[in-house]
């Protein structure tokens, strides 16, 4: 793990606040701790970080405010959401504002991590063979930079649209395994992950509505199918 993996960690609850942030730098993080939303952003806006932690419930600013902020300044930062809510609209709310994941308290802190570096080895990690663009039908598609292009409209996806859609496109015109897109994914195959898994294809349908003989067709019971008339790839 690289110790200098930077983490904007906003929890109101200060002890708990203090724990988590003690926790992540005995296990070679630098993490740092705000106590409210608003003073959460302010941070975001002079540092550099690879990650953010974010309660939802926090005075001034709110988590769901605070990560759509965020994302107006980095579309592709990591986001996981700390809540004691454990309600299904509450966490699709999250995915919707592109969550990587969440975790209910009270957690585990080794499940925090775990969580934590999983979704950072995904990030981060760039395969030797990695297709780097995939020119489907109209569209070309370039996963490193996780841009959509057709004619003149680019369209920046989020980390999860782009890899969904990469997924998606390794298997064009066969059926994608919801259980193995959700293991790769998300890492979890749970409800709350497969209903978010369901927003980003409705998402991914939507950017690609230009192109009318490409579509995403739901398998029953399998998972999913990306229908396109041609598809080529190039690797580095």
């Amino acid at each position: 793990m690289d110790s200098k993996l930077h983490i904007l960690l906003c929890e109101d609850e200060e002890s708990l606040g203090m724990l988590v942030r003690e926790y992540l730098q005995a296990k070679g993080y630098n993490a740092e701790l705000f106590l409210d939303g608003e003073a959460g952003f302010k941070a975001f806006t002079r540092g550099k970080y690879d990650m953010c932690l974010l309660d939802v419930m926090m005075p001034k600013m709110d988590g769901f405010t605070l990560a759509k902020e965020i994302r107006m300044l980095n579309a592709d930062i990591p986001i996981i959401f700390l809540t004691a809510k454990n309600l299904k609209d509450d966490i699709l709310e999250g995915f919707k504002l592109g969550a990587d994941d969440y975790l209910t308290k009270p957690f585990s802190m080794d499940e925090l991590v775990y969580r934590m570096e999983a979704i950072l080895r995904r990030v981060r990690g760039k395969g030797q063979n990695k297709v780097t663009r995939y020119i489907m039908g109209k569209f070309t598609f370039d996963t490193q930079r996780q841009l959509l292009t057709i004619g003149n409209k680019q369209t920046k996806l989020t980390t999860k649209e782009s890899e969904l859609l990469s997924l998606l496109c390794a298997n064009a015109n066969e059926v994608l395994e919801r259980e193995m897109a959700l293991k790769t994914i998300w890492i979890v195959d749970n409800y709350f992950n497969a209903r978010s898994m369901d927003v980003y294809i409705t998402k991914l349908r939507k950017h690609l509505k230009d192109d009318p003989s490409i579509e995403i067709n739901n398998v029953h019971g399998k998972g999913y199918r990306l229908i396109v008339p041609s598809i080529g790839g190039e690797s580095v």
